[in-house]
């Protein structure tokens, strides 16, 4: 083989060799066909992408070491409110039954005690300045001309109306229920077994209340359990407020 061959054999080889580093050092891989993307059109092209939103991480909530909630705080200081405790349940409306006058405030004493008076002396008409007279008179059964003392004699048996001063003075001579007690309409009712179930006497009881009743008529109460004879009411300010009958 001459030179120039040699040279010219050289020369191809080596200019080879340069297109192979040429191809070796290009960085970029070929794509296969499933990898190949179609170009975006212009509409997607101005769409801009969207913000990926972050998950909404719940509320911390405050607790303890082993994570249990703590109790809401008495103070809202979001509202600067203070919750409000449980309220505790009210107590009931009783009725307490009362043998001994002293126990009773002193014008409900002094207003039995003045009626107690009145009617001893036999003349009903010393009971018309008890009855409180005027917006706040006394309420008295069968009494439509406003007159409660007429009303009063209409309930006796004889025309002076003594029967029912000895009435009166029975029924204030022994103890009192108070009812509807820390109301409006707390009271004293005479005697006590206005109050009282009949079925819960006791003989000593039922004593007291023959001085009022009959036995017949206490036969006939006991059947309903109640007492439903005269009854007369005292405010705690010492006002008369009704003479009735009923259970």
């Amino acid at each position: 083989m001459s030179c120039s061959s040699k040279r010219l054999l050289r020369s191809s080889a080596a200019l080879c060799l340069m297109f192979s580093l040429a191809f070796v050092s290009v960085p970029h891989s070929a794509y296969a066909l499933s990898e190949l993307r179609p170009a975006p059109d212009a509409a997607s092209e101005n769409e801009k992408p969207t913000e990926k939103q972050q998950p909404v991480e719940p509320e911390a909530v405050e607790g303890d070491s082993d994570g249990i909630p703590m109790p809401d705080p008495l103070v809202n200081r979001s509202s600067g409110q203070q919750a409000a405790p449980d309220k505790p349940d009210a107590p009931a409306i009783s009725t307490q039954i009362e043998h001994n006058i002293s126990k009773a405030p002193e014008p409900v004493r002094r207003l039995r005690q003045l009626i107690i008076d009145a009617a001893s002396t036999g003349d009903i008409e010393k009971l018309r300045p008890l009855v409180n007279p005027g917006p706040n008179q006394a309420r008295v059964d069968g009494d439509s001309g406003n007159d409660p003392i007429a009303a009063l004699k209409s309930f006796s048996g004889d025309p002076d109306g003594l029967e029912v001063l000895a009435i009166i003075i029975d029924l204030l001579s022994v103890g009192y229920a108070h009812v509807d007690v820390g109301t409006p309409d707390e009271m004293y009712v005479f005697p006590y077994f206005a109050g009282k179930s009949l079925t819960t006497l006791t003989t000593p009881e039922k004593v007291e209340l023959l001085r009022i009743i009959t036995a017949g008529d206490l036969a006939d109460m006991q059947e309903y359990g109640n007492y439903s004879f005269y009854r007369i009411g005292i405010s705690p300010d010492g006002q008369w407020k009704f003479f009735t009958a009923g259970d």
